[in-house]
């Protein structure tokens, strides 16, 4: 009986740590990830019903997908949305329709399907260079750097605040801290929002409502299909899933790969119908699910982290309300400070020594912005890299 005893107390004390764990990962997802979509919806003029539905559709669909994969294969496999998809996205609705965005999100749901399906996933990759892919990513992110500088013109306080406390938790990081820098930068955004529009904010939450998701007809456009699947399905892939399988493979976890990049797939073609962007194996929430030094109870993390999601997706509309009445410098600020170790990745990955001539010629483009034959930049960002690679740099591929 003695013995009984303190097998649960052990087995308590394991799930509790799991559920704390799986709590900080809601957190940092449902913070600045969340943050970087409200950015992106209200610079391309999408309304609060949209942003909402796009929430709704990104935590309930892929916190579903979640739980199932974890139990299913007894790990943590947690799938969400792919954050430098969306920044992509932002730049599409300049001169696209949602409806045509949401085409492409299905035709992109499609080809993943069919990648891991036919296990051409690795070929693809191996095919066009990472560093163009890179070049990319940072000619995407770079914007929400620069506007996180800016916010220092528009609201000093408030962001040197958010950016030394983001500073002082990253400098002491290597203590056992409980969250990570990011959470605590956002503590002390929100304590100073209230101390300033209080009763405003508190209005917003009070008028609490659970979502009422829209479905969209998707339209289909050979622009909007040029511009985006194939950037989309590479962000998937390189960006998320590619970061996410080594971050469960470091801890000795073995993700199926073609599988992971099938169901998100599989998955994306339902979140595309109520707004919301391609699905992807997450690198950050993963990592920090992984952080205690029992394997064999991650996949339980996973399965708590699944459950906030779909609480979370269901309460979209008081998410959105609150992040749309905080002030441009605070998302502006959470966004840039979460972005800036992917940006730096993004940058060494871009410049490395094997394709440093495509990587700056993909990053150049994509900064540019510049549409040609009413194509976003990004597309023609991987074709002009990879071309300049291919012909200025096979024997660094060789």
């Amino acid at each position: 009986m003695k013995q009984s005893s303190v097998g649960n107390q052990g087995s308590y004390s394991v799930l509790l740590n799991e559920f704390l764990n799986a709590f900080v990962a809601f957190l940092f997802a449902a913070s600045a990830p969340v943050a970087i979509i409200i950015s992106v919806s209200l610079g391309s003029g999408l309304s609060e019903s949209d942003i909402g539905s796009w929430i709704f559709a990104v935590f309930v669909f892929n916190g579903l997908l979640s739980i199932a994969m974890s139990v299913s294969y007894r790990q943590p496999l947690v799938f969400l949305w792919t954050i430098p998809g969306a920044i992509l996205v932002g730049t599409a609705l300049k001169t696209l329709s949602f409806e045509e965005v949401i085409g492409a999100y299905i035709l992109t749901g499609v080809l993943l399907l069919c990648l891991g399906l036919t296990g051409w996933v690795k070929k693809v990759m191996d095919w066009l260079p990472m560093p163009v892919v890179m070049g990319m990513v940072a000619g995407v992110f770079v914007s929400f750097g620069l506007d996180w500088i800016k916010a220092f013109e528009a609201d000093f306080f408030l962001v040197s605040a958010m950016s030394a406390t983001f500073l002082a938790f990253t400098i002491l990081y290597r203590l056992p801290l409980i969250l990570p820098p990011l959470i605590y930068a956002l503590i002390v955004g929100v304590i100073i929002i209230f101390e300033r529009q209080g009763l405003e904010i508190g209005e917003v939450a009070f008028a609490a409502s659970l979502v009422t998701p829209k479905t969209y007809i998707p339209e289909f456009s050979l622009s909007a299909a040029l511009e985006l699947v194939v950037p989309l399905a590479v962000t998937v892939i390189a960006a998320q899933n590619a970061q996410g399988i080594m971050v469960l493979k470091n801890v000795g976890h073995n993700p199926p790969v073609n599988t992971i990049t099938s169901y998100c797939g599989f998955m994306s073609l339902f979140t595309a119908l109520y707004g919301g962007i391609s699905t992807c194996l997450t690198g950050p929430v993963n990592a920090i699910l992984v952080s205690s030094n029992r394997p064999d109870a991650h996949w339980v993390a996973a399965i708590f982290l699944g459950v906030f999601a779909i609480m979370f997706g269901l309460t979209a509309p008081t998410v959105t309300k609150i992040l749309i009445a905080a002030p441009p410098a605070f998302l502006a600020t959470l966004a840039g400070l979460a972005l800036l170790k992917t940006l730096q990745s993004a940058f060494s990955g871009a410049f490395s020594s094997s394709h440093p001539m495509g990587g700056l010629i993909a990053f150049l483009v994509t900064l540019g912005g510049m549409p040609m034959l009413n194509i976003g930049s990004p597309f023609w960002g991987l074709a002009f890299g990879a071309i300049i690679s291919f012909l200025l740099e096979r024997k660094s591929s060789s």
